[in-house]
């Protein structure tokens, strides 16, 4: 029988299974699924897998159905507002500080995530490009050597991908938001700090104006649209562009 050490250290390592397979959309939101089978699918017993989900349960992913399973949830339009919001607040200033602190191992890291995202673009592996996008964007809050902010912000795209929303293909292409990516990290290299909190800036408004107006054609909870943010992100992006 595994110790209690041993069964936290599984349940951890479930923790970050199942939130990539819901990142990856192979655990897809709105749909249910069983403890049973997914702990004969990670070949665990079920316990780990039902103290993984209680995990995930609290941090809102997903949702316990009694004799049934668990079903990842759906994030509302206003959370995903909201998300937006404390993404400005940490990511901006992270961004800037970044540039500050950026030796040439963060630099070069940074360049190596970059090229990534360029292959998976040209491959079109939207799994292999966003996988790469966050870990570029874990490196830039990193540099603020804060592991709180880090868990927030990767909290936070979490909220974003149970939305079950894609800009790919859709508002933009891959090749689009590499485009974005690059005066981030080009400002970083240069110790730019203003540049590179406004190129933030631009990226993660730009996001969610792409994807709340996407959410809006699309009919979904229209209703608890904030018009005043809605406006405040097409006010900045037209000024940008």
């Amino acid at each position: 029988m595994p110790t209690f050490e041993d069964r936290l250290t599984i349940t951890d390592q479930l923790v970050s299974a199942l939130r990539e397979a819901i990142l990856r959309g192979k655990l897809e939101p709105g749909k249910l699924y069983s403890v049973y089978k997914l702990a004969d699918e990670f070949g665990v017993s079920r316990t780990p897998v039902r103290e993984a989900m209680l995990r995930l349960a609290d941090a809102g992913m997903v949702r316990f159905e009694r004799n049934r399973g668990f079903r990842v949830l759906r994030t509302s339009v206003r959370e995903l507002q909201e998300v937006f919001q404390l993404r400005l607040l940490l990511e901006v200033p992270a961004a800037s500080r970044a540039a500050i602190r950026a030796n040439d191992s963060l630099i070069e890291q940074l360049g190596i995530e970059l090229d990534a995202m360029a292959a998976a673009a040209s491959a079109h592996d939207e799994a292999e490009f966003m996988a790469r996008d966050r870990a570029l964007h874990e490196l830039i809050l990193a540099a603020s050597d804060n592991k709180k902010l880090v868990e927030s912000v990767r909290s936070l795209r979490f909220v974003t991908m149970t939305l079950g929303a894609s800009t790919v293909d859709r508002s933009r292409s891959l090749t689009d938001i590499l485009a974005e990516h690059r005066p981030i990290i080009a400002a970083i290299a240069a110790h730019d700090g203003a540049a590179a909190a406004a190129e933030m800036r631009f990226h993660i408004i730009h996001t969610g104006t792409l994807l709340l107006n996407q959410l809006v054609r699309e009919g979904r909870d229209s209703g608890h649209l904030d018009p005043d943010w809605v406006a405040a992100f097409a006010t900045y992006d037209n000024h940008v562009n």
